[in-house]
């Protein structure tokens, strides 16, 4: 059965949804902070936080489940395993923030900061 097991969909078939997420994470892991609408943001959300808590393990296994996550991209990995996650050692989870900033003027898509904490 597939009791909660939704997810966003955001009208793009499950290939280019991959890819969407797969590069929204490797920007925020890279900047630290994005400016995207509060759909994408909150689709990309769990799989980030699911990212930081593989890499708080820190071993060879979580290393290689994060690059075959983030498209086989070592320098995102070593980014994410060497200042990422020692930066939340005492933190068991709420690793980003999802700070509002209001409509965008061209189509009134509700645009927001995804950031790490």
């Amino acid at each position: 059965m597939r009791h909660q097991r939704t997810r966003n969909k955001l009208s793009r078939d499950s290939a280019h949804r991959k890819a969407l997420l797969m590069n929204l994470c490797k920007e925020v892991i890279e900047h630290q902070r994005i400016k995207t609408s509060a759909a994408k943001a909150k689709a990309v959300k769990p799989e980030l936080e699911k990212l930081i808590t593989l890499a708080k393990r820190g071993d060879l296994h979580a290393r290689r489940q994060a690059l075959s996550t983030l498209g086989q991209d070592k320098f995102v990995v070593h980014t994410l395993f060497a200042e990422v996650a020692p930066r939340y050692a005492g933190r068991s989870g709420g690793y980003t923030r999802i700070l509002k900033l209001g409509p965008r003027r061209s189509d009134s898509t509700e645009m927001v900061y995804l950031e790490l904490v």
